[in-house]
């Protein structure tokens, strides 16, 4: 692809999730998300390969439907409140579609089935604004409307997306597969809390955003897509493998990394609000997830590369590990003893 169109669709990706994020207008939401849309599709299939122009078949479908479904949403509440106002979502059956083209667009469960597969089927940097840019302006209408959604079915949701992404990602060897289903399992945790702190549940996607770039970032540059070649890619990087190791484990939400803050932000707040039982059971959800983090780990760092005579040893890499991974990194660690401060915004 030439500079000029990397240039256009980069800037139009940019440009849809501003205009999404500071609308107060159905149309002028829903003309963001249709930017964004376009402007990802061409990134999505830019390779040429059959898997890559099925992925973006199926985004292409998926997102059409689910803007179809969010149109069709604010036409219902205007028609019966007489303003196009987001914030204003008060029609019963509105916000039931809305809840349905946000579950889609994000991925939530049971509208999951796209995203592992478009993930599987773009590169490495494209599957990393699938996972991280492209899911912030739906995120930002889910929280505009946070107010006039069903606790139970959000409740009902983010229990299903966490048992669904630990479970699916189990017997996964490829590993945008495992981050995809790793994106719909901190989906739930984000959704359960929309309702009642909807901060935190930015704070949660910020987070989350901040371990998945540089885990994906390392992976583009090992060219690891599987666990079989992840056993040896500690032969190219030494020190960002080592890196890359921690960094899996704060995306499990193990203390005292980064991660660790928003599963206890989000357990503490579930709590106050007396929805005990919920909590247990989003985290004994996450203990599903927590089990293929330790795997990946394991398969970075700790174990010996395969070594028969007929194999061509991978040693280090020319290429020399990014100024953002050399930042995100220790970010996405070494945050927690910082909490004080970062409760102070919510």
């Amino acid at each position: 692809m030439s500079p000029h169109a990397n240039l256009i669709f980069s800037t139009s990706l940019i440009t849809g999730t501003v205009i999404t994020m500071t609308s107060n207008h159905w149309m002028m939401a829903w003309t963001g998300l249709e930017i964004n849309t376009l402007a990802i599709i061409p990134l999505i299939s830019k390779s040429h390969h059959p898997r890559a122009t099925e992925a973006a078949i199926k985004y292409f479908l998926v997102q059409a439907a689910a803007s179809t479904l969010l149109l069709f949403s604010g036409t219902i509440n205007a028609w019966h409140t007489g303003q196009w106002d987001i914030t204003q979502l008060t029609q019963p059956t509105a916000s039931l579609l809305l809840t349905t083209a946000i579950s889609m667009k994000l991925g939530l469960v049971p509208f999951h089935f796209w995203f592992p597969e478009v993930l599987q089927g773009s590169t490495p940097i494209t599957a990393l604004l699938l996972s991280t840019m492209m899911k912030l302006p739906p995120i930002t209408i889910m929280l505009m409307v946070s107010h006039s959604l069903n606790p139970t079915l959000m409740t009902t949701l983010a229990i299903l997306s966490a048992a669904l992404g630990g479970w699916m990602g189990l017997n996964q060897t490829q590993l945008r597969k495992i981050l995809a289903f790793s994106s719909i399992s901190h989906l739930g945790w984000i959704t359960i809390i929309t309702i009642y702190h909807p901060k935190m549940a930015l704070l949660t996607f910020y987070l989350y955003c901040l371990m998945t770039i540089p885990i994906f970032l390392t992976i583009n540059t090992t060219k690891t897509l599987k666990l079989t070649t992840m056993m040896t890619s500690w032969t190219k990087m030494p020190t960002t493998n080592a890196t890359l190791m921690l960094t899996l484990l704060s995306l499990a939400g193990l203390p005292p990394l980064t991660g660790f803050l928003p599963k206890w932000l989000i357990i503490q707040e579930l709590t106050k609000q007396e929805m005990t039982v919920m909590a247990t059971t989003i985290t004994m959800l996450s203990l599903l997830g927590l089990f293929f983090y330790l795997r990946l780990a394991y398969h970075s760092t700790i174990t010996l590369p395969p070594n028969p005579t007929n194999r061509i040893k991978q040693w280090h890499t020319n290429k020399p590990a990014s100024i953002m991974i050399a930042i995100l990194m220790p970010l996405s660690t070494l945050l927690l003893p910082m909490s004080p401060t970062i409760l102070t915004t919510l």
